[in-house]
């Protein structure tokens, strides 16, 4: 490379310091982790402008794709999400202070509770979710069609591969 990147100049070092390890891996993982750190910066910002964060955007956006009447189990919502059970009780306090969620008690089950979007919440995460969209095709035009393409169809064979 004329102008070396970040992981080029940690491979270099390491090339130097260490030249028994192979450290070609470092080429795809180390841009990979500075790719998904720099994106999720990116897609946060957008979040924010709706008042939301990483992980208020993933349960509102959970709850509007069940479709009507946009409301799941908070169990449920754990497994569409990438919240555990802990975290989501505290998300949904925070959520439904802010109006954007109810809960109450499932039908058939006083046990049981339901979370469902309240109006508010529709329009905000309706509203977030089309920022969302139009950001995402920002930053992927940072890439050609084909190469977009390309990398969707590495990524999920990779991530085929990685997740059980």
């Amino acid at each position: 490379m004329e102008h070396p990147d970040h992981v080029a100049r940690i491979q270099d070092e390491w090339r130097r310091e260490r030249p028994d390890v192979d450290v070609a891996p470092q080429g795809v993982i180390g841009r990979l982790h500075r790719v998904a750190s720099r994106l999720t910066d990116e897609l946060t910002a957008v979040y924010a402008q709706h008042g939301l964060g990483e992980g208020d955007f993933d349960v509102l956006a959970a709850l509007r794709r069940a479709g009507a009447p946009f409301e799941r189990t908070p169990g449920d919502l754990a497994a569409h999400t990438m919240i555990t059970t802990g975290g989501m009780t505290k998300r949904l306090d925070r959520l439904e202070r802010a109006g954007l969620v109810a809960r109450r008690t499932a039908v058939g089950d006083g046990r049981g509770r339901v979370v469902a979007l309240t109006p508010l919440g529709r329009e905000t995460i309706d509203a977030a979710f089309a920022a969302h969209m139009a950001n995402e095709r920002r930053l992927l035009d940072e890439l050609s069609a084909d190469d977009a393409a390309t990398l969707e169809r590495i990524l999920t064979t990779w991530l085929a591969r990685l997740e059980p």
